[in-house]
């Protein structure tokens, strides 16, 4: 019971990294684009050491385990880079507003358009859409959090690093746009807070 309460507490935290990205809207107005991208690229840089120190280890040695005689180490190359492939296309087909990867011309600043009240209309739905893809993302992630510090805690908590630190530029992509849209702190960093929180229901499931 101990074991499954850790492993519920440490997706927990993984999930509530959004909302520290939403934290971050709220104490700086104005995020410039090399921040959201060293942001992006950090994500991206722990998620493949994470996956690559310890996840694919660790699956070599389950394939070889079920079927020793197998080409285990060679069926687990190629189905990294088959779920490698799989991403990228699911990036390209999703527009680019839509998907939680992708986070440019998003600023608190004021913009030059005509219509305020258009823009404020466009970005709520922004908002919307990018904390509602970023939940459906969030779901098979805290499944594997949860699983990952089940049979490991120790590698449990590598695995809710870095999704936590992964967690944190897709908080601030939902933060942005709500708070830009609705002027309230308290729905921008609810809205980032929530979108993680399907990590939790991946977890109980």
């Amino acid at each position: 019971m101990n074991g499954i309460l850790t492993a519920l507490f440490l997706t927990l935290i993984a999930g509530s990294a959004t909302g520290i990205g939403g934290a971050l809207v709220l104490f700086k107005k104005k995020l410039s684009s090399n921040f959201l991208a060293g942001a992006l690229g950090l994500s991206a840089g722990v998620m493949l050491f994470i996956s690559l120190a310890e996840l694919y280890p660790e699956a070599q040695a389950e394939v070889m385990s079920i079927a020793p005689n197998s080409h285990g180490k060679t069926f687990v190359l190629i189905a990294f880079f088959v779920g490698m492939g799989i991403i990228t296309l699911i990036d390209f087909l999703i527009p680019e507003y839509e998907n939680p990867h992708e986070v440019s011309e998003l600023s608190l600043e004021d913009g030059s358009q005509s219509s305020q009240s258009n823009k404020e209309k466009a970005l709520h739905k922004l908002g919307i859409l990018s904390a509602l893809a970023i939940a459906i993302h969030n779901f098979p992630e805290g499944i594997a959090t949860f699983i990952g510090a089940l049979n490991d805690p120790e590698m449990g908590a590598g695995i809710t690093a870095a999704i936590a630190i992964h967690n944190i530029p897709e908080g601030i992509a939902v933060a942005i746009p709500i708070y830009y849209a609705t002027k309230s702190k308290g729905k921008a960093l609810l809205s980032a807070t929530l979108s993680g929180m399907s990590e939790v229901i991946g977890a109980v499931l």
